[in-house]
């Protein structure tokens, strides 16, 4: 696969091994089609692709599709994308203004019987996929970027960032956007009991309102 590097300063505090590929929204999904760059691929139905405007001034930004996201061939399509979608909603936002895409973009997993159970990419292939990840970013180049999970605001915020500490805080990353992190959809539906899923989602609620405000002025 052909990849270029570019003057385009990434926003990204964890840089893939790989340089973005070069090309439209558009010939970037293509080319993902047909990704090996790591072996996440061999296992997958299909790449899972970024979905959105061309030129959204918001993205929210995934940690890895799941089994339903792997089905179908779109982010946030299964249990996590309705309790999303759901989010969105009581915060006054709508799906169809953001892009919305995900760190990794096969779905990884393991089996037990006939059942494909989640499995969390491991490092090595986090860094290759983030090559995807920062072309989407370079050809949306949102103003604002909401990481859903700990392994997306990782990408942007570095290693020590502790979702559970500064969940709902404005940062300022390269290229002069504003990110914010909060839970992943996913991390509520696996609440241990239903006191921790009605905080945890109300959380996620309050930190889609803010991001929906944007960051304050000074």
């Amino acid at each position: 696969m052909l990849h270029t590097r570019s003057a385009w300063e990434s926003p990204l505090a964890r840089p893939s091994t790989l340089p973005p590929p070069s090309g439209s929204l558009g010939e970037l999904r293509d080319l993902a089609g047909r990704c090996h760059d790591c072996p996440l691929w061999k296992h997958a139905t299909q790449t899972v692709f970024g979905k959105g405007p061309v030129h959204a001034s918001m993205m929210l930004i995934g940690e890895q599709p799941g089994l339903q996201e792997d089905a179908i061939g779109e982010p946030f399509v299964g249990p996590a994308g309705a309790l999303l979608d759901r989010a969105l909603d009581e915060s006054g936002l709508q799906r169809r203004e953001m892009y919305l895409t995900n760190a990794v973009k096969h779905f990884k997993y393991e089996l037990r019987g006939k059942r494909r159970l989640h499995k969390r990419a491991n490092a090595a292939e986090q860094a290759i996929c983030r090559e995807w990840l920062a072309a989407e970013l370079r050809e949306v180049h949102p103003q604002r970027i909401l990481a859903l999970g700990a392994m997306a605001a990782q990408a942007f915020l570095g290693t020590t960032f502790q979702l559970t500490k500064s969940h709902g805080r404005w940062f300022k990353l390269a290229g002069g956007i504003d990110a914010m992190a909060t839970w992943h959809p996913s991390s509520v539906l696996r609440s241990i009991n239903r006191d921790t899923h009605d905080h945890r989602y109300q959380q996620l609620v309050d930190d889609l309102r803010a991001f929906a405000a944007g960051p304050p002025t000074y």
